[in-house]
C-alpha cells in the first residue's frame, strides 16, 4: 500500500511515541529540526546544532503543555547517529554531521502544528490530571470533596502500573505517618515485571506491583524475587508486605504461610476512605505528584 509523505512522518512519530518511556525524546528532536528548517531552510546540522534544536523544542513544549513532565530527557549523540535514521528523520553525511530528510523537511509546516498536539495528547493519555496536581488550589479542591477524591484514586490506580504504585505508596505513606512511621520509596524492583520496593524506619518493607495473583506458580515466582530483594531475616520475621492489584484467598493464605502478608487494591481503596481530614487527602495528592516528578520531570529547565 502506498502511503503519503505526511502519513510516513506520522506513522514514524507514532512509533517513536510507542517506545517512549519516562521521557518523550525523539518526537521533540524531530520537532526541533523541522522548526529550524521551516524558519531558516537549514537542512544540514552538526550534532551540536541538533542538541541546540532539541533544547529549544523542549522549552517550546514546556510552554505549550504548561508543565515539564514526561519531556526533556538527556540528549545523547547516539540519537542522530543511531536512532533518528531508523525513523527516516536524518542521515549521516559526515562525522557528527546530519541531513534532515524529506518528507520531514517537505512537510515541516504541517509537522510543526501536528507534533506538539500529538505529544500533548500522548502525555495527557498517560498522565491524565497528574500535572495539575502541582497546583495547591487544585489539589485542595479535589481533597475537600471526599467523593471526588476517592473517585480520582479509583481511576488513577487503574490507569497503569506506575500510577498504581505511586498512589498506593502515597496512601500507605500518609497512613503510616499517623503511627510515627516513616516510609521511603527508594528502589525499583529487580524483576522484569517492574514494581517498586519501599522501606520503613520500623524494619518493615513493602513491594508494590500491579499484579493479579491467582496461581501457586505466580506466588512462588514472587517469593523467589522477594528473597532476592530482601534479606532472609526480614522474610522469616514476617516483615515483608506485598501490595498488589488482586489475589485469591487461597493464594493469600499460601503466602501467609511463607510469612508474606499481602494487601490488594480493594484494601488500598478502603484505606483511602478512612482519611477524613482534608489535609490528609491533600497530602496524598501532593506526595503522588512529587513521586511522578521523580519519574518524569524534565532534565532541561
Amino acid at each position: 500500500m502506498i502511503i503519503s509523505d505526511m502519513e510516513f512522518c506520522i506513522n514514524n512519530i507514532e512509533r517513536m511515541l510507542k517506545f517512549s518511556q519516562t521521557k518523550v525524546i525523539f518526537p521533540i528532536i524531530t520537532l526541533g529540526l523541522v522548526q529550524a528548517y521551516y524558519e531558516t531552510k537549514q537542512y544540514q546540522f552538526s550534532d551540536k546544532e541538533i542538541r541546540i534544536c532539541y533544547v529549544k523544542a523542549v522549552k517550546y513544549m514546556q510552554a505549550y503543555l504548561q508543565h515539564n513532565l514526561h519531556i526533556g530527557g538527556k540528549y545523547y549523540d547516539a540519537y542522530p547517529s543511531r536512532n533518528l535514521p531508523k525513523y527516516g528523520v536524518v542521515k549521516a553525511i559526515d562525522n557528527k554531521c546530519y541531513e534532515l530528510l524529506p518528507p520531514y523537511s517537505t512537510n515541516a509546516e504541517m509537522l510543526i502544528s501536528w507534533i506538539p498536539e500529538r505529544i500533548n495528547q500522548y502525555i495527557t493519555d498517560k498522565l491524565g490530571l497528574i500535572p495539575q496536581l502541582l497546583n495547591y488550589e487544585y489539589r485542595h479542591e479535589l481533597a475537600v470533596n471526599q467523593i471526588d477524591f476517592l473517585n480520582l484514586i479509583k481511576v488513577q490506580i487503574e490507569i497503569n502500573p506506575t500510577n498504581f504504585e505511586i498512589f498506593s505508596f502515597a496512601i500507605i505513606k500518609v497512613h503510616l505517618e499517623k503511627f510515627a512511621c516513616k516510609i521511603y520509596r527508594d528502589t525499583r524492583t529487580s524483576a522484569n515485571d517492574g514494581g517498586i520496593d519501599i522501606s520503613t524506619n520500623f524494619g518493615v518493607v513493602y513491594q508494590i506491583k500491579k499484579l493479579k495473583v491467582y496461581s501457586y506458580d505466580t506466588a512462588d515466582n514472587i517469593y523467589e524475587e522477594l528473597k532476592m530483594n530482601f534479606n532472609k531475616e526480614r522474610l522469616s520475621d514476617g516483615n515483608v508486605i506485598l501490595i498488589i492489584d488482586d489475589i485469591s484467598k487461597e493464594i493469600k493464605n499460601y503466602l501467609i504461610n511463607m510469612k508474606v502478608q499481602s494487601i490488594n487494591k480493594n484494601e488500598i481503596l478502603k484505606l483511602a476512605e478512612q482519611f477524613e481530614d482534608v489535609e490528609d487527602r491533600e497530602k496524598i495528592l501532593r506526595i503522588a505528584y512529587e513521586e511522578f516528578e521523580r519519574e518524569y520531570l524534565s532534565n532541561i529547565k
